[in-house]
């Protein structure tokens, strides 16, 4: 049987409400009578590594944005990527104000996986770990990475360079990898051989990062005649940096990104991405905690949901009109 967990916060804790046009930051308030009776607070923490990269805030919104139904209000600990930081909210030393957690570490791994039998409600985001006791949502980073680099094949690019390589052992189980392990399985369909040179580091997945990766591929004069970005911010840096180099995107360059985040429908050349299921995601993880913050003694198996996901064509793969979505087909691969 779970114990309770302690309901107490620091007099500058707050909490994320979904006010007006989106989630605003306002100060805690205490539960209201019918929650105190109930044990419950009616918040509910999404514990993630940084705000600074966009995937993470629009995932935020969207968890703001379908807990709000509920009468749940979200609680955000950014834990900055560190062991130590995500090892604190297993620990419960974090988000206490709480009645569960969602939980997307980056520093926690397979090895780690036993830390996952906590006291509390805990659903966990992402691919840093499988298996474990809790909940699990993620997404189909193979089977969506092969899908982009498809699509650049299927536009008559040969030389696809990749941004956003980990420099951890390929075997690690980790975002980049399992994409990387996708780019390279569509390669290997359409005869295409593997070029180390063209897989460049960029880490954290941020704008700049992608634009050095970029920079430092063209200085090398490796030839290429597509990109696939890891992430949508990533592609932004790219383009960027193809902009600086006078490429012309698409003519000569064809690029892609992944996790299709709002600005990518107004970078110019607006970005071709990777549509991952964000809105799935983020509703099944609320849904998910939910059921397990209203469980009783009698615990339902732990359960794993793989979001579908879709190509999103745009100008940088040299689509002119924007993608009617509800014409896109749907994809359910095993990864």
């Amino acid at each position: 049987m779970r114990r309770s967990r302690k309901c107490w916060a620091p007099s500058s804790a707050t909490r994320g409400q979904d006010v007006g046009d989106g989630p605003q930051l306002v100060p805690h308030r205490p539960p209201t009578d019918n929650r105190r009776r109930s044990g419950r607070t009616g918040v509910i923490g999404l514990a993630i590594p940084e705000l600074r990269q966009t995937y993470f805030a629009e995932l935020a919104d969207r968890i703001s944005r379908k807990a709000a139904p509920h009468k749940v209000s979200v609680l955000i600990d950014q834990t900055g990527g560190t062991r130590e930081g995500e090892l604190a909210v297993l620990a419960g030393e974090r988000l206490r104000l709480t009645d569960g957690v969602l939980f997307s570490p980056e520093s926690l791994g397979q090895d780690d996986i036993h830390l996952l039998d906590v006291d509390f409600p805990l659903v966990l985001l992402g691919e840093r770990m499988f298996g474990g006791t809790t909940d699990h949502v993620t997404m189909h980073n193979v089977g969506s990475a092969r899908a982009a680099t498809a699509h650049l094949i299927s536009i008559g690019r040969r030389r696809i360079a990749v941004i956003g390589a980990h420099p951890s052992n390929r075997d690690d189980i980790r975002s980049a990898n399992l994409r990387i392990r996708g780019y390279r399985e569509a390669l290997e369909v359409a005869g295409i051989p593997h070029d180390p040179r063209l897989v460049r580091i960029a880490v954290p997945w941020h704008r700049e990062n992608g634009a050095v990766a970029m920079r430092e591929l063209i200085e090398e004069g490796v030839p290429f005649d597509a990109v696939f970005c890891l992430t949508d911010t990533l592609g932004l840096g790219v383009l960027r940096a193809l902009g600086e180099a006078r490429v012309r995107v698409p003519d000569e360059v064809a690029v892609i990104g992944f996790d299709n985040i709002d600005e990518a429908r107004f970078s110019v050349p607006s970005l071709s991405s990777v549509e991952p299921g964000g809105d799935q995601i983020a509703q099944t993880a609320v849904e998910l905690l939910l059921e397990r913050v209203m469980e009783k003694d009698d615990r339902v198996a732990p359960r794993q949901i793989r979001a579908d996901y879709h190509i999103v064509e745009r100008e940088s793969t040299g689509r002119s009109e924007p993608v009617d979505a509800t014409n896109v087909a749907f994809h359910a691969d095993p990864l």
